[in-house]
């Protein structure tokens, strides 16, 4: 593996364990959420889902298994 696609994978690593501590950090607020900042969170989760299936129908069309990325 050449230096910039280790560059390439510990960016796309980081940037996934990113979506997914912010995706816990919404469902733990929404617990304690009133109406109005839980129809925001839903907003920003559902973001958060819209992106993570990009990246995995990107991942696919271009070959690479989602499930090695940790998608």
């Amino acid at each position: 593996m050449t230096a910039y696609s280790q560059q390439v994978e510990a960016f796309v690593q980081d940037v996934l364990i990113t979506i997914h501590a912010n995706v816990r950090d919404l469902e733990e607020k929404k617990t304690f959420a009133d109406p109005d900042e839980q129809d925001y969170i839903d907003g920003r989760l559902f973001s958060y889902v819209e992106m993570m299936a990009i990246l995995r129908t990107s991942a696919r069309d271009t070959g690479i298994d989602p499930k090695a990325l940790g998608l």
